[in-house]
């Protein structure tokens, strides 16, 4: 397993080892010693799936009083995975990172905490099984708009499926007053 940094700190990409043969493949998709090395935050305390259809966008979420550090892994299909460091006073605020996970290379991402999250779905159905550092916190919930002009998000699709709750979050700009504040890590 290589675990790579990104240009955005605390926010890791990983490449677990896949073993195949003509029976199938075989991953191991968690071992709490292999993060440690990277200082990736833990416990994960809650796994969330979610199976969407291809052109599916799901974000940008985050939560603020009680922020979640996110290990995300596709499991069927392929999606564009996107992070935004969103923490005030970070030196990458307002960047993003995106990078196409699938079920083919078994690529993760480890989004910390203060970082918004989404992805849209490339193929015809997706997957996507990630490990939270705390749990879903209704009152928490929190949002930026996928298109927002000032992040200008390289997404692959233009017209994406969006629930509701997507279409109506704001841009980052608007939401200065619901940020977390960068800690320095």
């Amino acid at each position: 397993m290589r675990i790579l940094p990104t240009p955005l700190s605390g926010l890791f990409q990983i490449e677990p080892d896949v073993f195949g043969d003509a029976r199938g493949k075989f991953v191991e998709i968690f071992r709490e010693s292999r993060y440690d090395a990277a200082a990736i935050e833990k416990p994960f305390v809650q796994d969330n799936f979610s199976w969407s259809v291809r052109g599916t966008l799901r974000g940008l979420h985050y939560q603020l009083g009680r922020p979640q550090g996110k290990l995300v892994t596709v499991v069927k299909g392929s999606v564009y995975d996107v992070a935004v460091d969103i923490r005030q006073g970070s030196p990458t605020f307002g960047q993003w990172y995106g990078v196409e996970l699938s079920d083919t290379t078994m690529r993760q991402l480890y989004i910390p905490p203060g970082f918004a999250h989404g992805f849209c779905v490339l193929s015809e159905e997706a997957g996507f099984l990630y490990k939270c550092t705390d749990v879903y916190s209704p009152a928490d919930e929190r949002g930026i708009l996928w298109n927002d002009p000032e992040l200008a998000i390289s997404w692959p699709i233009t017209t994406p499926l969006l629930s509701a709750k997507d279409q109506a979050y704001k841009c980052l700009a608007d939401m200065m007053t619901e940020l977390p504040r960068y800690s320095g890590r």
